[in-house]
């Protein structure tokens, strides 16, 4: 086997290194997210209304919609 050969070689392991790798980090960081998601689930509408009851208020559909849309943009962010 020559020179040529060799790189080849090299280059044909690289990419094959680099495609594991990169398999590999998307499992973890899907895992990771999945696991961060169970953990600290997004607010829902049901959420912000068990908060107003918490807080002695019943909110309109109206206050909840209005909570929703200042979280989410303040997510935009």
């Amino acid at each position: 086997m020559g020179l040529t050969g060799w790189i080849l070689t090299v280059i044909f392991c690289s990419i094959a290194m680099g495609c594991v790798g990169g398999f590999i980090g998307f499992f973890i960081a899907r895992s990771k997210i999945q696991k961060q998601i169970k953990e600290n689930p997004p607010i829902t509408e049901k959420m912000v209304r068990a908060m107003f009851l918490q807080m002695g208020r019943k909110a309109s559909e109206q206050q909840v919609r209005n909570v929703m849309r200042s979280i989410y943009a303040a997510k935009d962010n």
